[in-house]
């Protein structure tokens, strides 16, 4: 059963009134002719809602509870796959996992923010929100992938870093900048891939990256509309605004020369497809990280250097 959105309620009104006469047919009432024309205009009507999806719409479907999350693509994508725990000095954060694996016959380091399903699998998790021994472990295995001369990829999918006090005692901001340094340092191809929410340093920490992949809904931003609303009028209710003024959709971002590109979507999002959403990650994985393969280890260091440093100048 599709969980609807607030702005989904046309929809949603259609498809129940859909359902109501596939049951009423089964009672031997020729009724497919209307089944067939409120279809249509289902079909229709959800193609026209997410051609013209706002700022704050975006936002909400890259939220959806249904939306596929890494497991689900690690499942699909990756052969073989060994996960690693712990960073060696403090203990193991299950918000982010990581570990070997085979994509494309080749072997690869895996890396992915995790949010969960359900209840139990969420707390499990933490909702995707990594406390600093989660970015120190994505630290270790991105020079474990460094020494072994083997690509990175990672999953971005967090509404940002945990903002416990805990976290702020282990030094959390510090754990952050050290692995931007790291993704900055390391001589072998890495990949990006934002499934979901990129929020904040949570984000960037894993997501500094030779080429930045997003789905068609997702948002990447420095901070959560919420949080951004709260900051600048001192009150959430203003998130709609602040998510059109954050320009943190992937339209913006591939403009801005944030990102490098765009995997489409099905329509109606990601959660209304998952086989069709895995399939177009897949593909758009496989034509990104080639040409990064082909490169070496200096080239890619500078190239992904260069790209952030020049971030911001486009339009200059």
């Amino acid at each position: 059963m599709i969980k609807f959105l607030d702005f989904e309620k046309p929809i949603a009104d259609l498809e129940g009134k859909i359902e109501e006469l596939r049951h009423i047919s089964g009672r031997d009432l020729n009724i497919a002719d209307e089944v067939a024309r409120l279809q249509n205009k289902a079909d229709r009507l959800l193609k026209q809602t997410y051609q013209n999806l706002t700022p704050w719409q975006k936002v909400q479907v890259a939220r959806h509870p249904d939306r596929p999350k890494f497991f689900d693509y690690l499942d699909v994508l990756i052969d073989n796959f060994m996960p690693l725990s712990g960073d060696r000095l403090f203990g193991e954060d299950c918000s982010i996992v990581g570990g070997f694996g085979h994509l494309l016959g080749r072997s690869v380091m895996v890396i992915g923010q995790q949010k969960g399903h359900d209840t139990e699998s969420r707390i499990k998790h933490n909702f995707g929100m990594p406390k600093p021994e989660g970015y120190r472990k994505a630290q270790r295995l991105m020079l474990l992938a460094n020494r072994f001369n083997l690509p990175v990829i990672t999953f971005v999918d967090t509404a940002g870093a945990f903002p416990g006090i805990e976290a702020e005692e282990r030094g959390q901001a510090e754990a952050i900048a050290k692995c931007i340094e790291v993704c900055l340092d390391i001589k072998v191809p890495l990949l990006s891939v934002v499934i979901g929410e990129g929020g904040s340093g949570g984000a960037i920490a894993i997501a500094a990256a030779n080429t930045i992949l997003m789905l068609e809904h997702a948002v990447y931003s420095v901070i959560s509309p919420e949080g951004c609303a709260s900051i600048l009028w001192r009150s959430s209710t203003k998130a709609p605004e602040a998510a059109e003024a954050q320009k943190l959709t992937a339209q913006d971002l591939i403009q801005l020369g944030v990102i490098d590109k765009i995997i489409p979507e099905p329509t109606g999002g990601a959660h209304r497809n998952k086989t069709a959403m895995i399939r177009q990650v897949k593909e758009a994985i496989e034509g990104a990280l080639i040409p990064l393969i082909a490169l070496d280890g200096n080239q890619l260091l500078n190239a992904r250097r260069d790209k952030f440093i020049n971030m911001g100048q486009k339009g200059l």
